[in-house]
């Protein structure tokens, strides 16, 4: 991701520090980057001066000294909050008194670090979706500490820099890691039900849903390993909300090392010579899987509406520049009729009992997410 954003900067014009303790990584760094330049110049989507120009405003360097003049800082390192919390604490006694310390955690409290500060009022989250060159989405997360200047500053930075901000509060899995559970959790309880195998439930939501990919499609892209710890890390921040709660057919998977397309096994098989399953493209039982997900994933998005996450326009922004969706959530509740999308929610309740489908408050109100 380090090297992504340091991408993103120097293609706004600023000059980059590339800071690394690991002199591999940095020639890794460089390397990677330069390939990328050259890659572009082949596809025509930028001259070699332009390429060299954006290259040279890049330093690599395995110490913080050169960071006393920047204006900010962004941490791209282990999800790990003791570490994040003793760099950017190191951190801050390098930079100058105006520079904005910022975190790429995707997972972690923001407040949580900017406690270990002793200027919290400094810090900000800025969660980049990778790739970070390609992904228009960045998640604002300002901490309970972060100065609303710090708040402005960096969202005006990030627009500069030629991507969308997002301001969502600090709270579990921000915007889209949040809302997106139900996408994976709710194809998986229906594959666990056996309503439907792998290839049918994917297909549905490519064919019928018009998602770009299908939820095991996915996880076997990210990583069986990846999506199944971020599933248990927003479960138990949420206090061990079912809605939240993860699979045991993933966490099997994961623990016998079919963890997609790096591995070879996922979902799928990926090997050489291996065939791939084909989905029972039964329209009526497509339909049913895919207002089932499409109802819950709603679910989620108005439960975060209702509790001020972020404004109905952030949310669907971020689920269509994050995850690629292909309408907002919150749109496409208005478009369905928020009475269609609360009886989908009842039916599911009332046959399972579970807390896991109660219906969000701001749906059962029946007030329209956005005016016509």
């Amino acid at each position: 991701m380090g090297r992504g954003i340091a991408q993103v900067l120097a293609a706004a014009g600023h000059e980059v520090l590339l800071v690394d303790h690991s002199i591999d990584a940095l020639v890794s760094a460089r390397r990677h980057l330069e390939k990328i330049m050259t890659r572009l110049i082949e596809k025509g989507r930028l001259s070699e001066t332009d390429a060299n120009v954006l290259l040279g405003r890049i330093t690599y360097t395995e110490t913080t000294e050169g960071l006393s003049e920047a204006a900010l800082v962004i941490e791209a390192i282990v999800e790990n909050l003791e570490v994040k919390q003793k760099v950017l604490g190191d951190l801050e006694r390098v930079v100058s008194s105006s520079c904005i310390l910022s975190t790429n955690t995707s997972s972690l409290s923001v407040s949580a670090i900017a406690s270990a500060l002793q200027e919290p009022e400094r810090i900000i989250g800025l969660h980049f979706f990778n790739p970070a060159p390609l992904m228009k989405l960045v998640e604002v997360v300002p901490a309970i500490q972060t100065s609303e200047e710090v708040v402005n500053q960096s969202v005006t930075l990030m627009r500069d820099c030629g991507k969308t901000p997002v301001i969502t509060k600090d709270t579990p899995g921000f915007i889209v890691n949040r809302v997106a559970r139900p996408f994976y959790g709710e194809a998986l309880r229906i594959l666990e039900e056996g309503l439907a195998d792998v290839a049918t439930i994917d297909w549905a939501m490519t064919e019928l849903g018009g998602f770009r990919m299908g939820p095991f499609t996915l996880m076997d892209y990210i990583g069986n390993d990846v999506n199944y710890t971020v599933t248990e890390t927003v479960f138990k921040s949420f206090f061990y909300d079912p809605r939240y709660r993860p699979s045991f057919t993933q966490q099997r998977l994961s623990q016998a090392g079919y963890l997609g397309r790096k591995t070879g096994r996922g979902y799928y098989d990926y090997r050489e010579g291996a065939s791939q399953p084909e989905p029972v493209r039964d329209r009526e039982r497509g339909q049913k899987i895919l207002d089932r997900i499409v109802a819950m994933l709603i679910n989620e998005a108005a439960d975060a509406a209702y509790l001020n996450i972020a404004t109905p326009l952030d949310l669907d922004l971020a689920m269509t520049l994050g995850v690629n969706y292909p309408k907002g959530l919150l749109k496409w509740a208005d478009e369905l009729g928020h009475d269609s999308v609360v009886s989908q929610l009842d039916f599911l309740y009332d046959l399972y009992r579970e807390d896991r489908y109660r219906c969000s408050v701001r749906l059962r109100q029946g007030v329209p997410f956005f005016t016509t």
